[in-house]
């Protein structure tokens, strides 16, 4: 959050003021200066940098030629000028820092809600509105599958409409199309490249699946009606049915991992593709969870987790594994301020200690042992900052490593965030999944809940085990 003031002073020179928060700092404002002409940008110091005397080049130009006494009058009085701007520059100096250090200890003013201005790159995505996180499981899920570029082409352009739709009044229903036919014309055109990416074995289902999106009652052509129709709710129910055949298509296309992993790292159990696993939990003090709508209350609560082995095979792995072996069955949770997380009474000796994993977007396999810096630009392909990530806690002995064991479920609060409202941990740790059922009863959760049951429901066809010494699955 920043604001800009301009102060103007002789000579077309103007100083403009930077006025932002920090996230390790979020209540107090610091002021940045920068120079629009001719002085370089502040680092928070009040400097400028070497000045060329623009006289110099006059002087130049004029030596070619025989000066006449007028011309060397002029070039004396500029000189006399460009000595006097110094001077004066010198003593606005002083007064300018102490204006400085008095905004920058006294006046800590809260300015929420203002736009980003003069901002670096690096420091962009914190500031811009527009960063575009996903802010739900379901999307986050689907920007992770690693599928043909068309149908992440054909992806982009229906997701650009969900923030179209957010426009309050008069929203765009022109672009709204353009995007539609956009998508539809690539998958006209790329048809056989979309159908050759799956599969032969999947080929028949993926040819059903392209039907249904090009053609089918909750493809694109019915999409393009509602917004001919200019009916937002019909426009936002069409568009969730297209991008979830979207990325039924896109799961075909990727039946594995599209990397290798390491070979130091072959010794741990890894998931290569999607898996779902289903909570059941019961309250600890024997109480009820709210009724869902038009229901009766219910002693148990039902969570459904997916997770996520395109971008963190092992860390998913590990997890999926433990969820087979019953480790979490009967297992015990406790309430932070922000995650629901699972008891520590296991230990160290179950489970694997996972290197930390972290798959930066736009990179083609993970990061191992290293956070991301988010303040310069790094953001992960399964962002923290989503309500009901899934996620490892860092292991007690070196935040290089996941625990061997010990997850939460994150319960993302924007006012409780940074800039850009990303969480304040984002990048830092291990996330392998997000709840897409259930989200509603998180909540409710309290310290002393238990986990009556964790059921791997899909994905044990994708999850490899290590091999011991005699070459059996561990």
């Amino acid at each position: 959050m920043a604001l800009p003031l301009c102060l103007s002073i002789p000579s077309r020179t103007r100083f403009f003021f930077e006025i932002s928060s920090t996230p390790s700092c979020p209540k107090h404002t610091f002021v940045t200066p920068h120079f629009a002409f001719p002085l370089a940008r502040f680092n928070g110091l009040v400097q400028f940098p070497q000045r060329r005397p623009f006289h110099s080049k006059l002087t130049c130009i004029f030596a070619k030629k025989n000066l006449s006494e007028e011309s060397r009058n002029w070039s004396n009085t500029l000189a006399y000028t460009q000595n006097f701007w110094d001077q004066t520059v010198k003593r606005f100096d002083g007064a300018f820092a102490g204006i400085l250090i008095f905004l920058q200890v006294s006046c800590p003013v809260f300015l929420a809600g203002w736009d980003s201005w003069s901002v670096s790159p690096a420091e962009a995505v914190l500031y811009s509105p527009e960063t575009k996180i996903p802010r739900t499981g379901e999307l986050a899920l689907r920007r992770a599958i690693p599928a043909n570029t068309d149908m992440k082409a054909i992806q982009e352009s229906l997701e650009d409409i969900s923030y179209l739709l957010r426009i309050p009044q008069r929203k765009p229903y022109g672009t709204m199309e353009g995007n539609v036919r956009k998508a539809l014309k690539i998958a006209t055109d790329e048809k056989q490249s979309i159908l050759s990416s799956i599969p032969p074995e999947l080929r028949e289902n993926g040819s059903a699946l392209y039907t249904s999106l090009v053609d089918g009652k909750g493809g694109l052509q019915s999409l393009l009606q509602s917004i001919e129709d200019q009916d937002p709710d019909k426009v936002s129910v069409g568009l969730a049915s297209s991008l979830d055949t979207v990325a039924q298509l896109e799961l075909l296309q990727a039946p594995g991992l599209s990397f290798l992993l390491p070979n130091e790292y072959l010794n741990y159990p890894r998931l290569t593709g999607r898996g779902v696993v289903e909570f059941t939990i019961e309250r600890g003090d024997g109480s009820t969870f709210s009724p869902e709508a038009a229901g009766e209350p219910r002693s148990v609560a039902t969570l459904r987790v997916v997770l996520d082995g395109y971008s963190a095979p092992l860390t998913a792995g590990n997890f999926a594994k433990l969820v087979i072996d019953g480790a979490y069955d009967g297992a015990k949770l406790n309430c932070a301020n922000q995650a629901i997380i699972s008891d520590g009474e296991l230990g160290n000796s179950t489970g694997y200690s996972v290197p930390l994993e972290i798959k930066p977007s736009g990179q083609f396999e993970p990061l191992y042992k290293t956070t991301l810096s988010v303040q310069d630009g790094e953001l992960p392909v399964l962002p923290l900052s989503v309500y009901g990530a899934v996620a490892m806690a860092h292991s007690d002995v070196s935040e290089e490593y996941s625990s061997p064991n010990q997850f939460f479920i994150y319960l993302y609060n924007k006012r409780n965030s940074g800039l850009g409202g990303l969480s304040f941990d984002e990048g830092q740790f291990s996330v392998f999944g997000y709840t897409t059922l259930g989200r509603e009863t998180l909540p409710q959760i309290k310290t002393g809940d238990v986990i009556r049951s964790a059921k791997l429901m899909e994905g044990q066809d994708r999850l490899v085990l290590p091999k011991n010494d005699n070459g059996l699955e561990e």
